[in-house]
């Protein structure tokens, strides 16, 4: 067993069990992040995605051990910035959201890529979402969303 201490959604934490453990089961069994989903266990379908230091990782993937130290950002806690609001309400607009699964990881994918890069073009905003799979929304929809928040997003990026 190890002691592993991180930040989750901006609250200091403390995590005792097993460094091996997978930080998708850890998030979700430990800490009610129930955003985050199980979708392929590969890292390849994006349900689980979470930003590690500002970083977009799929945490199906993450040991968790290897998050001490660092800043975890789930939809738990991002969705109580503004930054969230602006996104939520570009999804909105374009229809962008239908069953949901993806959503958590699509949004969290959208941050990434807007904070590194506050106005992308459609290529950099389909490479940015690539690593996310929706099965029924479709990604026109969810590119705009970016787009139009990207545009609305008065500087928040």
């Amino acid at each position: 067993m190890a002691d592993i201490r991180f930040v989750l959604n901006g609250k200091e934490t403390e995590y005792h069990g097993s460094a091996t453990e997978r930080l998708l089961d850890v998030l979700r069994n430990q800490y009610r992040c129930t955003s985050i989903k199980c979708g392929c266990r590969e890292g390849e379908c994006g349900a689980c995605a979470v930003l590690i230091d500002g970083i977009l990782h799929n945490s199906c993937c993450v040991a968790a051990g290897a998050v001490d130290g660092s800043s975890v950002v789930t939809l738990e806690g991002y969705r109580e910035t503004a930054r969230f609001a602006a996104l939520e309400k570009a999804f909105a607009a374009v229809s962008a959201v239908q069953c949901g699964f993806c959503t958590p990881g699509m949004i969290l994918a959208a941050e990434a890529l807007l904070s590194k890069n506050p106005h992308p073009s459609e290529d950099e905003i389909r490479e940015g979402l690539s690593g996310n799979f929706c099965r029924c929304t479709g990604y026109n929809a969810i590119v705009n969303a970016v787009s139009g928040a990207a545009k609305e997003g008065n500087g928040l990026w």
